[in-house]
């Protein structure tokens, strides 16, 4: 017999409750991350204990993990923890075309060579580009703007994108840039192997910001976020000395920048 005071039903509309409140965890995760406990109690209103027992639930099923993170600024202190979708929570959020995708583009590599790859992934973000020029060029010349207009549109396309100022000038140089961020990416496990998609993503986005930039690092080869270094007002002698960490890539389309 059950128990009057907790039916069934309501047993199940309380599982169905968490179910989605544990949703609007993963989803603030990804549009926010790397994100510490106390911000998503913020974000979401909820108290301390509740989003730990979300987040714990989530790290269990795999769908979270955590970042260590240190003070940018100046290095010092304790790393913070920072929650951040782990591949498969990013996995859950839409990749299921990964199998049919990769077929066909191993078939189409097999039988036009790589080259053919890539000038398929130039086609799929010509329309990006072709999109994103209007809302980029509305922003005005200043490239932090340009960025932010990016981002936005990165955003709305759910890439989760989001912009950092980072650095600082000085009387000799100019290290100010803007890292550009995305959160999620829908091709993720097939980028990891074809990158030309990669790097037909990083030259739109220097087409479209009009300026060399660099990416940092990328879902696809197991970073958190991809991060994009876009530069503001370095000089050529800055551009020819700096040279790429390991494992990154570089596009360079000799375009003038920025004095």
């Amino acid at each position: 017999m059950y128990s009057m005071t907790n039916p069934p039903s309501s047993r199940a509309q309380a599982a169905e409750t968490e179910e989605r409140t544990r949703d609007k965890v993963l989803h603030a995760v990804l549009e926010h991350g790397p994100v510490s406990a106390a911000e998503l109690g913020e974000i979401l209103g909820f108290t301390p204990a509740a989003v730990r027992r979300h987040l714990d639930a989530l790290s269990r099923a795999g769908l979270i993990e955590i970042k260590l993170v240190t003070n940018s600024a100046t290095g010092a202190g304790r790393p913070a923890r920072r929650y951040v979708l782990s591949r498969q929570g990013q996995s859950k959020l839409g990749d299921d075309y990964l199998v049919i995708a990769r077929d066909a583009l191993n078939a189409l590599s097999e039988a036009a060579g790589e080259e053919a790859v890539a000038a398929f992934a130039r086609r799929r973000y010509a329309d990006m580009e072709q999109r994103y020029r209007p809302v980029v060029e509305a922003a005005g010349p200043e490239i932090e703007a340009k960025a932010e207009a990016l981002a936005k549109a990165l955003s709305e396309d759910g890439f989760v994108g989001s912009t950092t100022v980072v650095g600082q000038k000085s009387p000799h140089s100019t290290m100010l840039a803007v890292q550009l961020c995305q959160g999620h990416c829908p091709i993720q496990q097939l980028a990891a192997e074809f990158p030309a998609f990669c790097d037909s993503e990083t030259e739109v986005f220097a087409r479209l910001l009009g300026v060399d930039v660099r990416r940092l690092s990328t879902l696809s080869s197991g970073g958190h976020v991809c991060t994009t270094h876009i530069p503001v007002g370095r000089t050529r002698s800055a551009v020819r000395n700096s040279e790429p960490a390991p494992g990154t890539r570089r596009v360079s389309i000799n375009l003038q920048e920025r004095p």
